[in-house]
């Protein structure tokens, strides 16, 4: 592999020995709360946190407030509304990139 890919050097420390786990475990989500000790919807829940995480991440398209804003709300660090709201007001308040003809250049 010649370089990391984005999306795994955006997790945190916790999210990536979590994924370590779930590969050496054959990602069986059974024998992983078992290893932490919590329900299976614990880890379920877990699990769907850190799939949301990946793919904002990877959607290197996004401007990094925006995926930052987005990953508080995975994170339960704001709440989903909150989030809707201040991105809509972003959105509002940041012009549109200028594409000049003689920039392709």
């Amino acid at each position: 592999m010649d370089r990391i890919p984005q999306w795994f050097l955006g997790l945190e420390e916790e999210d990536a020995a979590f994924l370590k786990n779930f590969v050496l475990r054959s990602g069986s989500l059974k024998d992983i709360a078992k290893y932490y000790a919590v329900s299976y919807p614990t880890v379920r829940l877990r699990l769907d946190k850190l799939i949301q995480k990946i793919q904002i991440n990877d959607q290197r398209q996004e401007a990094p407030f925006q995926a930052y804003i987005k990953s508080l709300a995975v994170d339960g660090r704001i709440d989903l509304e909150t989030a809707k709201d201040i991105l809509d007001h972003y959105q509002r308040e940041t012009p549109a990139p200028v594409v000049r003809p003689d920039a392709a250049t």
